[in-house]
Parts: structure tokens; sequence; C-alpha cells
């Protein structure tokens, strides 16, 4: 009897785990979509000519009389044409490097169920911001919601600061990326969450004086306002969203708590 207890009880947690696993949100996270307005300088320089030389000649000679003719056109025609200014044109397309964080912190709460994304496919005209056209499109097959992102924002900056004492200085490689996002429903179209998140990311060296080379480390700065952007987003996801981060996690899950390890202050580079 008491095994038979034992065995209900198990298959009814395994009926409310199944339950809670399919009541669990499927989203699909979108890549970054992004609009910039692009300058570039152009000069032009053309320059042709061509000519053209028609002649006839002809003679005649008799016992009385000698006479000749002669006859030549010639055309000659150059031309030359300079311009220079700048052509500005709108670049659009998809950031496909900033949101592998994003979808990991989701897969680490629990709370939600991840769907793959189909990458937008088409020429990156203004219809690459017509997200419910894309759902009505099928990219996002399985999904319950879709988490639009668009960069309102992104800029890297290189700057140097001598230090106080001696006749070092520091340079420095940051990046800084602002994104806009929305979590829309699939069926209703309905936005349920509307939030900003901002990444950054920096790279430090001492170099010993002005005019050394320095190499920053571009993949470091970018991993890092990666992580900082995810953070951001999955905790104003988790909140606008009514889902408490960390939730619906199984309780038998069997995974220990792991220590929380100090990462080891990275060497700085001096170049001489």
């Amino acid at each position: 009897m008491l095994n038979v207890k034992k065995m209900i009880a198990a298959l009814a947690c395994g009926l409310a785990s199944i339950s809670a696993y399919a009541a669990e949100p499927k989203i699909a996270v979108t890549d970054l979509t992004y609009e910039e307005k692009v300058s570039e300088y152009f000069r032009v320089v053309s320059a042709s000519s061509k000519s053209s030389v028609k002649g006839s000649y002809s003679e005649r000679e008799t016992d009385r009389s000698y006479s000749q003719r002669g006859h030549v056109d010639a055309k000659s025609e150059s031309n030359y044409f300079e311009a220079e200014g700048y052509y500005t044109y709108i670049d659009r397309g998809e950031l496909k490097t900033y949101t592998a964080d994003l979808k990991g912190a989701l897969l680490k709460g629990g709370a939600v169920h991840l769907i793959q994304a189909r990458p937008y496919v088409g020429k990156p005209m203004e219809k690459i911001f017509d997200i419910i056209g894309r759902i009505k499109q099928g990219m996002y097959p399985g999904a319950d919601y879709v988490l639009f992102g668009t960069v309102s924002n992104i800029q890297f900056r290189q700057e140097s600061n001598q230090l106080q004492y001696g006749n070092s200085m520091t340079a420095s490689l940051s990046l800084d990326l602002v994104a806009d996002f929305s979590l829309i429903n699939t069926k209703t179209y309905e936005v349920k969450a509307a939030f900003s998140a901002s990444g950054s990311g920096v790279d430090t060296k001492i170099i010993s004086r002005a005019g050394d080379r320095v190499v920053f480390n571009r993949g470091k700065v970018m991993q890092e306002t990666s992580r900082s952007l995810a953070e951001a987003a999955y905790g104003e996801l988790m909140v606008q969203f009514g889902l408490p981060r960390g939730a619906n996690r199984p309780a038998n899950a069997g995974t220990a708590a792991q220590p929380v390890v100090t990462p080891a202050p990275e060497p700085v580079t001096v170049y001489r």
C-alpha cells in the first residue's frame, strides 16, 4: 500500500512538472536590428578628348596646263569634369553578436522556453523593423512571444590619460551599447513588455610613453558589453513579464549551489 502511495505521489509530481513545463511561455529572441546614417567622401575626375582629320587632294596635268587642289578638315574636342563631396545613405541590418548572452540568461533562469528565431532574409530595407510582418511570415514557429531588440546607440571610444606620477599613461578602448526591447505576443500582437537596456565594456593598458603602440583586446570589450547588456535586459524582462528571476526550476534538479568565484585581476600589459 505504501509503494502504491509513493507511485501515485511520484506520478502526480511528474504530471505537475509536465504541466508547469507546458505552461512556461515560449520566447524567441531576435538579433539586434540597427539603422545608421553613413556618410562617405567621394571625388570623381573624368577627362576625355577626341580629334578627327579629313583631307582630299587632286592633281591634273595636260600638255598645256597643270592644276592641283587640296582640302584638309581637322577637328579636336576635349572634356574635363571634376566633382567631390559626401554621399549619405542609410545602412540597416542585424547585429548577431550581442544576443547570445541574453539567450543564455533566459536558459539559466528557467522561467521560459527559448525558441530559435530564424534570421531575417532579404534586402535590409525598412521592412526589417516590421516585426509584425515577420511574425506573420512564420519566422518564429512555436513561439508564444518574440523579444525584438533594436540598437538605439552604439559607440566605441578610445581615450588616453596621463598618470599622476611618472611619465606613464593609460590608454583605453571602451564600448557602450543601448538597445530598446519589445516583447510581443505572436497571436494577438500585444506588447507585453517594453524597456531599454545598456551594456558596456572596457580594456585598459598602461604605456610608458606617448607614441608607444598599443593593441587592445576588442573581443574582451565586446564580451563584457554583451554580458552586461544581457544582465540588464533579463532583469527588466522578468520584472515586466511578472516572473521572478530564476523561477520554475525543478526542486529535484540535483544541482548544488556553486560557490561564487571572484576572477583574478587581469595583468596589465606595459609596452616599452
